[in-house]
């Protein structure tokens, strides 16, 4: 029994070290919305770890005062508090926030797409950013909840029509299509996947999601391509299938929404250089109707400080890139709509 309460502070200490450098100088409130449920509950988890955070504030329609009854048992500095429903908790969830994340939604079910989930997110994450925007209009927005290509625009319309709109602190998270695309191509070259970097683009749903193997200096050809390139853009339904209608890819969104807060809060304590793929209002396709776009991001203290651009690619990722641009204007015209139609 001790070995084995050894190794797991081990193990603790090893996460602390590795996935988060600590601050002790600057810390912050963080909120989850959505807290409850399958991405909620790992994320929060994986945030009460990190020592960067002093504040953590669970919100969800039930069960976040368990969440947080049980992961403020877990020995790190930051205080929890859980919240249930209501207008009232909700604004004191989110009150005095620097980043808010929202996992809040529906999961994905077999057959079912990110779009198949638009009525039924669309509603929650439009309620919630009402809420943000009248409690924490400076917060780092970060959207979890599918369709993103869709629900970041959602974010965006309600936020200008509270007149808070900053497109600087507004983030859709795909930071889990890079974890894919670097753990995949690992398999397939028989590598360390901690070594690979894959710059993946576009968006996050399906044929938007645009991985350029050629900007690591990896080249596939022929069905090992193709089969790469379907497997990063379709790795969600490995996990919704796998998991037989139980639910959809949780634990490593939540391990991806961890890395991407914890990118953010470093830039916002000063660190530089900090660089992570993010779906944000972007200029490098706004000539084409595309005003929303994933690239990979420098991140400062106040949000977005410079969006790269996609880079030198090939024929073939041209190709990609010209089906994910059709599709995304169509996904952030939606999401826009819905909510101008529905406010």
């Amino acid at each position: 029994m001790f070995a084995a309460r050894k190794a797991s502070q081990s193990v603790l200490g090893a996460v602390n070290r590795r996935a988060f450098s600590a601050s002790a100088a600057q810390l912050t409130k963080v909120a989850v919305l959505g807290a409850g449920g399958g991405i909620g509950q790992p994320l929060s988890l994986l945030l009460k770890l990190n020592p960067r955070v002093s504040e953590l504030a669970l919100y969800d329609i039930k069960g976040a005062p368990g969440v947080a009854a049980d992961v403020s048992h877990i020995n790190t500095k930051s205080v929890v508090k859980g919240y249930d429903a209501g207008a009232e908790s909700l604004k004191e969830a989110l009150t005095g926030a620097e980043i808010v994340l929202i996992p809040a939604g529906v999961p994905r079910k077999p057959g079912m797409t990110r779009d198949d989930l638009f009525n039924t997110n669309a509603s929650i994450v439009r309620e919630l950013a009402k809420a943000a925007a009248e409690a924490c209009p400076n917060a780092n927005m970060l959207i979890i909840s599918n369709p993103v290509n869709s629900t970041v625009p959602i974010t965006a319309e309600v936020f200008k029509s509270k007149g808070v709109y900053n497109p600087k602190r507004l983030f859709g998270v795909t930071t889990l299509d890079v974890v894919r695309a670097s753990r995949f191509i690992s398999q397939v070259k028989s590598t360390d996947p901690a070594n690979e970097s894959v710059t993946v683009v576009g968006g996050h749903s399906g044929a938007t999601i645009v991985p350029l193997l050629s900007q690591s200096g990896i080249e596939l050809k022929g069905e090992e391509l193709a089969a790469y390139i379907k497997r990063v853009q379709f790795g969600g339904d490995e996990v919704v299938q796998a998991k037989g209608g139980a639910g959809s890819a949780t634990l490593s969104m939540a391990m991806a929404g961890a890395r991407f807060a914890e990118s953010l809060l470093k830039a916002a304590q000063g660190e530089k250089g900090v660089i992570e793929p993010t779906f944000v209002e972007s200029p490098l396709y706004k000539d084409q109707g595309v005003t929303y776009f994933a690239s990979n991001v420098e991140l400062g203290k106040d949000g977005v400080e410079k969006i790269h651009p996609v880079g030198k690619v090939t024929a073939h990722e041209q190709e990609l890139l010209d089906v994910c641009l059709k599709d995304l204007k169509t996904n952030i015209e939606k999401g826009e709509k819905w909510v101008k139609e529905n406010p």
